[in-house]
């Protein structure tokens, strides 16, 4: 396969990804698969957000998080996250620590 096939495909799926998470599972909450898998909504807004200032582009997070989610992170977080108990915020500090530390 060569490099532009492979990155059009990793391009897709990440599409394919985001539509499925912001689209058809609302319901999933950031601190669930942050304590489950590790990452979140807000983590692949970071990751687009730190590949486009590796290549000279100048976006902040809340730009990349406008981009990732359609709209401004605090409409789309009034729409769709609930307020987390205090047991999985717990859990969130430790996965928080293990998969961002000081990123976030």
């Amino acid at each position: 396969m060569d490099d532009q096939t492979r990155i059009e495909l990793e391009a897709a799926a990440f599409r394919t990804l985001r539509e499925h998470l912001m689209e058809k599972r609302t319901d999933v909450q950031n601190i669930d698969l942050m304590n489950l898998a590790g990452f979140c909504r807000n983590c692949l807004s970071r990751w687009y957000q730190e590949a486009a200032n590796e290549r000279g582009i100048e976006m902040t997070k809340n730009e990349a998080r406008e981009i990732f989610y359609g709209m401004p992170y605090d409409d789309w977080k009034a729409q769709n996250q609930t307020a987390a108990s205090p047991e999985k915020q717990e859990e969130f500090k430790k996965a928080f620590a293990e998969n961002v530390g000081d990123k976030g």
